[in-house]
């Protein structure tokens, strides 16, 4: 059978020619047409890949440092940070070199604090002062770098003495509670302020605020959400804030797990800088956490604001913004694995996560939006880590950058990449 060319230029003609009559063509031509259909499925698939699927971009140079001041109120020069991710890929590689096992996902270094408070931040001047006041206060009293003294243990329990740390500043200092660490229980805290490439004043004030509370005996207090006229302020510890600064805006997502990289708490927590979760309640989720942890002391605990749902906080809202969060909830209620699903509220911004949850969650982060709480939260459920839900208290902070409609589709539309990346095991 020989083939006419120059009848059409059409691409497929080569193929079409080969059929001798109309009755056979459809048959005939079925195997060239799912050649076809599947090139052109892995091409989409390709481009969707590479163009549409989110991944994280990697930390510049400078990204990997921070800043913090020194005990006479100075402003260090950039510090390299501390990486328990980049001392397991060192052991890995090592480990890989001597052609030995190492299971990476099992690796962390040991807590040097007790507790690391990681602080997303973008244009937050007007608001993050109160939030780190009444932060440094409760870090303080529940996780104090000083050791309460022996003495004033005793008087405690026999009940002749007040509760304090310093003469200045009463009721300051409480026990840490019995913890999952029963061998090495760390001592204090730090916060790591994550500027995410700010254009106002945010590292300005964090500067201000803790040479403001580093140098007086007696700080000045800030007002803030929860305690608009604070009696008194506590004195932080040189290096116990660290300023990260990131080159270009990443989301609240990209912060989050940037400064979670480099925490060396033995639980972390992170809290939105508008302070509208009430940061007192953080011992509950430090209890709820060892409660619910795993033979490997692996547990997450979340912020719940569900229990407000009938409150004046919620009602008040306009309609369209109940509608919108209500869609949202059955919309991540199928679009998500069971466990994930029935949490009621996984956008809150106060999550905590014991030490060693970390690496089964914050290498295989792939979400830098608004949508990142839900992928920490599956990569939770797919290692089989407890995770437990903890009503809070939460308030209303005028200044959300949240925009209502443009940000719900934003977040529908990363859920649904979400889900179909991890379904169809582009993300891992």
């Amino acid at each position: 059978m020989g083939v006419e060319w120059g009848k059409s230029k059409l691409m497929g003609n080569y193929f079409v020619a080969l059929i001798d009559s109309e009755e056979d063509f459809h048959w005939s031509l079925i195997p060239f047409i799912l050649i076809w259909v599947a090139f052109v499925g892995l091409l989409a698939l390709w481009l969707f890949t590479v163009f549409v699927v989110p991944y994280p971009r990697k930390p510049f140079p400078s990204e990997k440092k921070y800043r913090t001041l020194d005990k006479d109120g100075k402003l260090t020069a950039p510090k390299d940070l501390p990486s328990w991710m980049d001392a397991a890929k060192k052991k890995w590689l090592e480990a890989k070199e001597k052609k030995q096992e190492f299971n990476v996902n099992k690796y962390v270094e040991r807590a040097e604090v007790f507790m690391t408070l990681v602080i997303p931040a973008y244009n937050e001047e007007k608001r993050l002062l109160g939030m780190l006041e009444e932060s440094v206060n409760t870090l303080e009293r529940h996780y104090s770098n000083v050791p309460i003294p022996a003495s004033l243990q005793k008087k405690q329990a026999n009940g002749s003495a007040a509760r304090q740390r310093k003469p200045q500043q009463p009721d300051i200092y409480e026990p840490v509670p019995d913890t999952i660490y029963q061998d090495f229980t760390p001592k204090g805290w730090e916060i790591l302020l994550v500027d995410d490439g700010s254009t106002d004043k945010t590292r300005a004030i964090t500067e201000h605020f803790t040479r403001t509370h580093l140098l007086p005996a007696h700080p000045r207090p800030a007002s803030g959400p929860w305690t608009p006229n604070p009696r008194t302020a506590v004195n932080i510890p040189p290096d116990s804030i660290r300023i990260i600064t990131l080159e270009s805006n990443r989301g609240k997502g990209g912060a989050v797990t940037h400064g979670m990289r480099h925490a060396r708490g033995a639980y972390i927590l992170f809290a939105d800088a508008d302070g509208a979760s009430d940061i007192t309640d953080l011992p509950k989720l430090v209890t709820a956490a060892d409660a619910a942890a795993d033979s490997e002391s692996r547990a997450v605990a979340v912020g719940s604001r569900a229990h407000m749902v009938n409150s004046d906080a919620v009602v008040q809202r306009s309609k369209l913004r109940n509608f919108l969060m209500h869609g949202f909830h059955y919309f991540l209620w199928a679009m998500t694995p069971p466990a994930t699903a029935r949490i009621k509220d996984t956008q809150c911004g106060f999550k905590l996560f014991t030490r060693a949850t970390l690496p089964y969650i914050v290498p295989h982060m792939h979400m830098e939006g608004w949508i990142f709480d839900v992928e920490m939260l599956m990569l939770a459920e797919f290692n089989k880590i407890p995770v437990v839900e903890v009503p809070i208290g939460w308030k209303e902070v005028a200044g959300s950058k949240l925009d209502v409609v443009k940000d719900s589709i934003k977040m529908a539309w990363n859920l649904f990449l979400l889900r179909f990346c991890y379904g169809l095991g582009l993300y891992s």
